[in-house]
């Protein structure tokens, strides 16, 4: 790998928590960090911590404008020597909710969001090599029922999140199978459990780990030296460990490809 000085670094959802930690922390290490958000006035906080960083703002709920992220991230920077697929809604609030494009909100923030960019990004990553993929996953995983991905009949906050994380793990394994030989790896991981961040408390719950945490777990993905070449793996923290069996299933990776592929058909089309 690369200097980190030498690096420009794509992270979505950096303008909060887990994301905007890692942003400043590359940053501050001399990287050109890429900051994604929604919200304008977040990012311009990001970027006034210092360090090179520039901001685009995008709403991964709308397809359309995830590729118009990436369009910008491919028209403005000659190369990407990581992308952070960050951003993410948690298992609250109750109730089911859709994306613009009609897709359940979670998987569609989640997982899809960051398959489409990840996807429209590869030539540049590739052309960059090294580079790495690093997918903000979590241990809460559930199965897809791939009669209904969707969960138009059976919705339940938690399930809809863990099944989209689960989603980006078995991405990841795909990703790394299909970069081989290329000098660009993709790994996925649980950063650390119940983080202090606005996500956790939206969702109800009791932070019971730092932001500080993840944040280490998470940069070591990023910036490991002793990584260079470790790729399609899940860790949990900074432990390598066996996710969900329907990750490791070629033929359930083989449907959510094909799941996948034919909603991003139906959204841009």
């Amino acid at each position: 790998m690369r200097p980190l000085a030498e690096q420009t670094i794509l992270i979505t959802g950096a303008t909060d928590g887990l994301g905007r930690y890692v942003a400043e922390r590359l940053a501050a290490g001399g990287a050109r960090v890429i900051v994604h958000g929604r919200d304008a006035g977040r990012a311009e906080k990001v970027r006034a911590a210092g360090g090179n960083v520039d901001v685009l703002l995008a709403d991964l709920a709308d397809l359309r404008d995830v590729d118009r992220l990436a369009d910008a991230v491919i028209g403005r920077y000659g190369r990407l020597d990581a992308l952070v697929n960050n951003a993410g809604v948690g298992s609250g609030p109750p109730g089911r909710q859709e994306s613009a494009d009609g897709y359940e909100l979670r998987f569609a923030v989640n997982y899809l969001a960051g398959y489409r960019l990840t996807q429209r990004l590869l030539p540049l990553l590739t052309a960059s090599a090294p580079a790495r993929i690093v997918n903000v996953a979590s241990a809460g995983q559930y199965p897809i029922d791939f009669a209904d991905p969707m969960l138009e009949r059976d919705y339940d906050g938690f399930r809809a999140y863990a099944q989209s994380k689960l989603a980006q793990i078995m991405f990841t394994i795909d990703l790394a199978d299909a970069l081989a030989g290329r000098d660009v790896t993709a790994n996925a991981l649980h950063p650390a459990t119940f983080m202090d961040t606005t996500m956790v408390r939206a969702g109800g719950r009791e932070p019971i780990s730092t932001v500080e945490e993840g944040g280490a777990a998470t940069l070591r993905l990023i910036t490991d030296p002793a990584l260079d070449g470790v790729t399609g793996r899940y860790y949990n923290g900074t432990t390598e460990t066996a996710p969900d069996p329907q990750a490791t299933d070629p033929d359930a990776r083989a449907r959510l490809r094909r799941l996948s592929d034919d909603l991003l058909t139906r959204a841009l089309r």
